[in-house]
């Protein structure tokens, strides 16, 4: 009989998958037997490649700061670009420039995506596009990709959007419009390597930085009650 402390330990390993995976877990896993059935060799590789499939969709708890105003990271991976860019056109958020956040996800990161901020969806919008490495800048405007813009209690936006990479093939979105929303609330994923852009409101600037790991749901990227984000942007 599992004692409490053994049973925290199991729970940090065997964590929850997304039901989305399962398709691509049987299919491994079929390949896997056959494969088995060639040579035996063969069946170990397979049998990695559908440990790796069932890694690639894990879907683990996250304990969410609660705090109001807080700007959680909606994806797991590196921040890999820092930039001020229009919001995209299609969420009718105007033609100002606003800081925007890249977090890149490689295939060994957690791809189930979640929820930055609390408020509502007040806007969605699907773009089909090239399937170029999710790593260029270009990716923003020419990828496949999920819009997403969601309008806080104060009236304030914040945009973000789900982008396919080089191998990503399926983005999902289960969001819909005028649905209200929880920061750290899954919506989505990305198959296979990708990237999430965050857009953040006039004057708000990022409390990450280029090259620093983030984790989905727990990462603050930024404080809108802040002072300190905002004196911080005035010396980037």
């Amino acid at each position: 009989m599992l004692n409490q402390q053994d049973d925290g330990v199991l729970k940090g390993v065997l964590v929850p998958v997304a039901r989305e995976g399962y398709p691509f877990i049987a299919a491994f896993a079929v390949l896997t037997l056959l494969l088995y059935a060639v040579w035996e060799p063969l069946g170990f590789v397979g049998l990695v490649l559908t440990m790796w499939c069932i890694y690639f969709f894990r879907n683990p708890d996250r304990v969410t700061p609660s705090r109001e105003g807080l700007v959680i990271t909606p994806a797991d991976g590196v921040v890999q670009m820092i930039v001020d860019a229009p919001p995209p056109k299609q969420l009718d958020m105007g033609d100002e420039p606003m800081c925007r956040v890249s977090v890149f996800m490689n295939v060994f990161d957690c791809h189930v995506n979640r929820i930055p901020i609390d408020g509502k969806v007040c806007k969605l919008a699907y773009v089909p596009g090239k399937f170029v490495n999710a790593a260029f800048d270009k990716a923003s405007e020419e990828n496949e990709r999920q819009l997403v813009a969601v309008e806080m209690k104060d009236g304030r936006k914040v945009a973000f959007v789900q982008i396919a990479g080089l191998v990503a093939r399926r983005i999902i979105c289960y969001l819909q419009e005028d649905q209200a929303v929880q920061a750290g609330e899954r919506f989505g994923l990305i198959r296979f390597g990708s990237r999430v852009d965050v857009y953040l409101p006039k004057g708000v600037n990022p409390l990450v930085t280029v090259g620093q790991r983030a984790v989905a749901g727990e990462t603050v990227i930024a404080d809108l009650n802040s002072a300190e984000a905002a004196r911080k942007g005035e010396i980037r």
